[in-house]
Formats: structure tokens, sequence, C-alpha cells
């Protein structure tokens, strides 16, 4: 007798149950209740309200007609920005067009349109990005700028602070030419030994700098906003002389001694930040679980989905290779059930 020899296959697809995806979904928004709030009403991402809290502690928005946004995507705070600014003014029925708030986003990344929001597409390090926006306000000034960007974090806090510090130098390039005198700038920071450094630079061109701590920002995080009031540059400034300008700040011997180091800033020189909690104390804990909202006997908690999922996402790529991947799976199934 003779046994003829086959190739057996055993092919497993393994796929996530639907019931698992919302588990999911619902334990995050247990987690995490500014995130479940975003989605209940309407905010692209849960950063929308320490852009409020802020607000709510600084008042930013009364007297502004322009704004500039930078590093907007996803686009949450370019949300607070048209609900706050642009749209009580277009539905008012004493506002003509040229009247309206202009609000002007710019980002890297694509993102999905806002109402009343013009949308820049560019690096903000880039000259001819900040000339487009100078376009956009017909060669008027902004009244404020705001800057919510920071890297991708890499867990070590003394890289993630001095690159966190880089961006506000550049949002701070694009400040000294867009904003006018007596106009506001608020930035997100990274706390740690240098913020001292930072504070001083930032005094130069504002008489008042706040370190704020919104509500909705994680303790555990050390994020938190420099709120610089009444813009104000130096008697003869030159934009272009901006970093010799800075580098003298670290000095404390003057010009001829360049170490921007602000190791200086403490013992009997040491500053003082002011620094700020924002939003309702007794309000809602960033750190805390919350449990999710009762519903009808008999039904169970639906989980929303995000308000707008990123159109053009950094790890893009990574989602094709994946696509692909799940494919390839898939025509192998097909290629052994054929041969049997």
């Amino acid at each position: 007798m003779q046994f003829q020899s086959s190739k057996a296959y055993l092919i497993i697809s393994i796929q996530k149950p639907t019931w698992c995806c919302d588990m999911g979904k619902a334990s995050r928004d247990k987690r995490d209740i500014y995130y479940r709030k975003a989605k209940e009403e309407g905010w692209r991402a849960r950063s929308a309200f320490k852009l409020l809290q802020i607000d709510e502690e600084f008042n930013l928005f009364e007297g502004v007609k322009r704004v500039v946004d930078l590093c907007a995507a996803p686009g949450s705070w370019s949300q607070v920005l048209s609900r706050k600014l642009y749209l009580p003014a277009a539905l008012s029925c004493d506002s003509m067009d040229g009247d309206l708030p202009l609000i002007v986003a710019i980002d890297l990344q694509p993102m999905a349109p806002i109402e009343g929001v013009i949308q820049v597409q560019g690096d903000i390090t880039n000259a001819r990005t900040i000339e487009g926006v100078i376009r956009h306000f017909d060669g008027c000034k902004a009244d404020l700028v705001v800057c919510d960007g920071a890297p991708d974090v890499t867990g070590l806090h003394d890289m993630d602070e001095f690159v966190q510090s880089q961006l506000i130098l550049a949002g701070l390039t694009v400040v000294t030419h867009v904003l006018r005198e007596g106009g506001k700038f608020i930035a997100k920071i990274f706390r740690g030994k240098d913020t001292s450094l930072m504070y001083c630079q930032l005094k130069l061109f504002f008489p008042t700098v706040t370190f704020a701590k919104p509500k909705s920002s994680r303790n555990s995080s050390i994020e938190a906003f420099a709120v610089c009031e009444n813009y104000s540059p130096p008697e003869g400034f030159n934009p272009k002389d901006l970093h010799r300008l800075l580098e003298k700040v670290g000095s404390p011997s003057g010009a001829d001694d360049l170490d921007c180091s602000s190791g200086w800033l403490e013992g009997p020189n040491k500053v003082y930040i002011p620094f700020l909690a924002c939003g309702d104390l007794s309000g809602y804990d960033s750190d805390r679980s919350y449990p999710l909202p009762k519903v009808a006997e008999g039904t169970t908690y639906q989980s929303l989905d995000p308000v707008q999922p990123p159109i053009a996402p950094p790890y893009k790529r990574a989602l094709e290779m994946k696509k692909a991947s799940s494919q390839g799976i898939r025509e192998l199934e097909n290629l052994s059930l054929d041969s049997s």
C-alpha cells in the first residue's frame, strides 16, 4: 500500500469582536472624563477644554478680532476660536462681512474645515508661511496668537523640554511679525530645569507672563501654558535680531558672555514665576476615573466615536502597511482554499 503525502494548511483568522472595541472605548471614557466630554460636546480633541479654562481665568477673547492658531491640527483650539469669536459675530444681525473676526490656522498637517477658520498648510519657521498670514489680515496685526503644538515626546524629559522650548521660540518669531502691540500670546510649555530661562525670554516682550495649569491638564503631565499679555517689544527691536537678543537673556554678565545657561537664575538671583491653576477647582479631575452616565434600564452606554479623525495622520504609512498585510493574509487563505 502506498501513501501519497500531502500538505495541510491551517489558517486561523482572528477578528476582534465589535464588543471588544466598544469595551475599550468605554474604558477610556471612564478613565478620561475630558475625552468623553469632548465627544459629547462636539470638540475634536480634549485639548479644547484647556483653552476654554485659560479663557475663564484671563478673559482672552475680549476685543479680539484677528487670531493666529499655530500648530492647529486636529483643530480643537480653532473650534474654540470659531465658537467664541466667529459664530457669535456671524449670527449677529448687526455684523457686516468686513466686521467678522479673522481666524488663521497653521499646521504642517491638513485638517478638516471649520467654519470661519482660514487654513494655511505650512511650516511656522518658514517666512513664506508668515507672509501668507499677513496677507489674510490685509497688512493688519493679530490681537491674539495661540500655540498648542508639541513635538512627538520621547519620554526623555530633558530632550522633550528642549525641543518644546525651540518650538515656543519659533512661535515667538511668528509673534514678533504678526502680533500688534498690546496683544496676547498663549503657548504650551514643558516645565523643567530651564523654565526660568524661558520665562525671562518671554518677559523681554511681555510685561505680564503667567504659567497656567488648566484643570483639564493632567497633574501627571509636565505641560503648562505660558500666558503672555500686553505685547511690548524692546525699543528699536528688529525681528531679525531675535536670536541674538534671546542669547543675552541667559547671561548675567552682559553681551560679552553669551552662555545661555539658566543656572544663574538660582540663589539670590532666582526668578519666581507666577503659576496659576485654571478652571473650576471643584470640577472634573483629569486624573480621576468617573462612572459612565446612566442609561435606560435594559440598555448599555454606547461610546461615541471621535468627532473628527485626522484626515492625513502622520501614522498613515503604518496603517497602509497594516492593510497590505491583512490583504496578504486573505490572499493566502484564498490560495489554500482553491488548492484544496
